[in-house]
């Protein structure tokens, strides 16, 4: 059976060429998964759903959600205000 979600990626993309995947049944990890990546500055190659790539809009507004999570918990933690005033100051929903 084929996990709903496949991100293929490359860690260290300057210095390694090997393609890694990650697979999950839960959007939610799939979307931790992408902050990760982003946090460390992996190349992500591609995101497939049901085994089949999504086409750059979809996939385009996962890693937007997954950036915006990132951003407002480095926000959060880094000038140390809680979630609402996050999202009032920067407009970031954590």
């Amino acid at each position: 059976m084929l996990a709903k979600f496949n991100i293929e990626y490359i860690i260290q993309p300057e210095h390694n060429k090997r393609l890694d995947s990650h697979r999950t049944d839960d959007p939610v990890e799939a979307e931790d998964f992408l902050m990760s990546l982003l946090g460390m500055g992996a190349r992500i190659c591609a995101i497939k759903h049901e085994g089949i790539e999504l086409d750059a809009t979809q996939s385009d507004r996962m890693i937007r959600v997954a950036a915006e999570r990132l951003a407002a918990r480095l926000l959060s933690r880094s000038l140390n205000l809680d979630t609402a005033a996050v999202r009032h100051r920067f407009g970031f929903t954590a």
